[in-house]
């Protein structure tokens, strides 16, 4: 049992690292996760022309599931020399308070400032932005101008 599962793991090592050598089927200038590949816009728009832009590279805006997805695009973020905010796809311009992501995902994480006064989402705006400093998440006006992030599941 102890042999196999040590079989198990290696052939899944190699496997792996074979897939990254080769080719890990985002297109060129997107950076792999999991299943899904990111890129940083540096050209600030609004949150509506954000999502167009990315439904355009066949994504949207992207959506954040974890810590580790968290900080990964608060590092694509920094990466990109960005030293503010940026816009993720999470939004509640439909009805307030009722956020949801415009890829349609599951909201399973959220990573709002809760110890600023008022807490975020303090209302201030329909659309959520990831701060630099902090990684940390802020209601703000969707007709603002900021970089955002795109997610696309990897082509297979």
């Amino acid at each position: 049992m102890a042999f196999a599962l040590r079989l198990l793991f290696l052939v899944c090592g190699i496997s792996g690292l074979l897939t990254g050598v080769v080719n890990n089927n985002c297109p060129k200038g997107w950076t792999r996760l999991d299943c899904n590949c990111y890129i940083y816009q540096d050209d600030p728009r609004t949150f509506a022309d954000a999502e167009s832009i990315c439904n355009i590279l066949e994504g949207n805006l992207v959506s954040i599931h974890n810590d580790l997805e968290n900080s990964f695009v608060l590092e694509l973020i920094r990466a990109g020399g960005n030293d503010n905010v940026t816009w993720i796809g999470f939004t509640d311009a439909i009805e307030e308070n009722d956020f949801i992501w415009t890829d349609g995902t599951e909201q399973d994480f959220l990573n709002f400032d809760l110890d600023i006064i008022p807490a975020e989402p303090d209302g201030t705006g329909d659309c959520v932005i990831l701060a630099e400093d902090d990684g940390l998440w802020q209601d703000e006006l969707c007709t603002d101008l900021e970089p955002y992030v795109c997610i696309k599941k990897v082509s297979h």
